[in-house]
């Protein structure tokens, strides 16, 4: 019982760090759910696994953005002092990606998995299968952060690899209208695209992914239906950009036109 008490109270802090903006100490309070959770064998829920991503979006949304815009300032002009200062922003994205694997690679994904095996109720046991797709796009998605800072890292791969090992897993557990499968294959294709450099690949992906929603989507409930066409509508958008843009001018003004926000 004090577990539980210990987490909901660290939930309300969680929540009002969010309200304030406070992205940094959002992503610390969710560390320590996290430690709670994995302490009694349990996974997190599904609000705080939205919780956990969103404080992280925020957090590596600023450094991603600021490492764009002075790397463009680089390209543009010469300058003695730019590259120095492009180096701390490099580095302080890159811990901020480098903490939430951590916790992704040490704790969730492996609970996560744990959980699945040894869940008898099918019911039961599909929520584990959507908690870990859910923890390995996560993951997917920040090594393709390290992936825009560091080209030399290897980072591309490893990201390829979560997308894949997650998609497989959504393919054969969740229908194509499912919004953890649609975000996935949304930025897997995303990935080929910016990261990989793979167009054909990224275009095919997201075809592939909006055509098999698009068939079943008759069948969904009103909430599903508007959660399922958000990130269909960003698929076709993509593909839009994507199969109209030149072959020298396919750089993205506005990444957060191109992936999932979730």
């Amino acid at each position: 019982k004090g577990g539980n008490d210990a987490i909901q109270q660290t939930m309300q802090l969680v929540k009002a760090a969010e309200h304030a903006e406070r992205y940094k100490d959002m992503c610390a309070f969710m560390k320590v759910v996290v430690d709670l959770h994995i302490a009694k064998n349990e996974d997190l829920d599904t609000d705080e696994r939205n919780l956990l991503s969103v404080g992280y979006k925020n957090l590596v949304g600023a450094g991603r953005g600021s490492h764009r815009h002075v790397k463009h300032q680089i390209d543009s002009k010469a300058s003695d002092l730019l590259p120095g200062y492009l180096s701390v922003i490099a580095k302080e994205t890159t811990d901020i990606c480098k903490e939430v694997l951590k916790i992704l690679e040490d704790q969730l994904i492996p609970k996560a998995k744990e959980l699945q095996k040894a869940e008898s109720d099918e019911e039961m046991k599909k929520e584990k299968i959507e908690a870990t797709i859910f923890y390995l796009k996560m993951a997917g998605d920040y090594y393709r952060y390290l992936a825009e800072i560091d080209k030399e890292g290897g980072f591309e791969e490893k990201a390829k690899d979560l997308y894949l090992e997650g998609t497989n897993l959504s393919e054969e557990n969740l229908e194509p209208t499912d919004p953890i499968r649609l975000g996935l294959a949304l930025n897997l294709s995303v990935c080929y695209y910016e990261i990989l450099d793979n167009r054909k690949e990224a275009c095919r992906l997201a075809k592939q992914a909006f055509d098999d929603a698009i068939s079943k989507l008759d069948k969904l409930k009103e909430e599903q239906y508007k959660d399922a066409t958000l990130i269909m509508q960003l698929l076709r958008d993509n593909l839009t950009l994507w199969t109209t843009s030149n072959a020298d001018d396919g750089e993205m003004e506005d990444d957060l036109h191109v992936e999932n926000a979730e």
